[in-house]
C-alpha cells in the first residue's frame, strides 16, 4: 500500500506556519524564565538567536499526514460512541467521550 504523499488534505502553508510559531512560544518562555532569575532587561536578539531553527522541506508533510491520522482515528472513535447513543449527528460531547476512553489521547487533557 503505497500512498502519494504529495497529495495532502490538511494546507502545508498552515502546517509550517504553526511549526515556525514554536519558535515565537521558545522566545516567550526564554524570556519568562530570565525575568524569573531577576534580569530585568531582556535582549530578544540574543533570545531569538538562540531558538533559531530550520524545518526541514519534508517534515510538513510528514506532520500534516500524522494529523490526518489522528482525526480519522477520533472521528471513527467519536462516531462509534455517537451510534452507540443512536444518533446520527457526530457532536462534540462524542469527541469528548472519544478521548476519555483511550489513555493515549491524556495529552489532550
Amino acid at each position: 500500500n503505497t500512498e502519494n504523499w504529495k497529495i495532502q488534505t490538511l494546507p502545508l502553508a498552515r502546517v509550517k506556519k504553526i511549526m515556525k510559531a514554536e519558535e515565537f512560544v521558545m522566545q516567550e518562555l526564554q524570556k519568562d524564565e530570565l525575568r524569573q532569575q531577576g534580569n530585568t532587561v531582556v535582549d530578544g536578539e540574543d533570545i531569538k538567536s538562540s531558538v533559531k531553527f530550520m524545518i526541514a522541506a519534508d517534515a510538513p508533510v510528514v506532520l500534516s499526514r500524522a494529523c490526518e491520522l489522528l482525526i480519522r482515528e477520533l472521528t471513527c472513535r467519536a462516531w462509534q460512541h455517537t451510534e452507540r447513543n443512536r444518533r446520527r449527528t457526530l457532536q462534540r460531547q462524542d469527541v469528548h467521550a472519544a478521548v476519555g476512553e483511550s489513555e493515549v489521547y491524556d495529552f489532550f487533557d
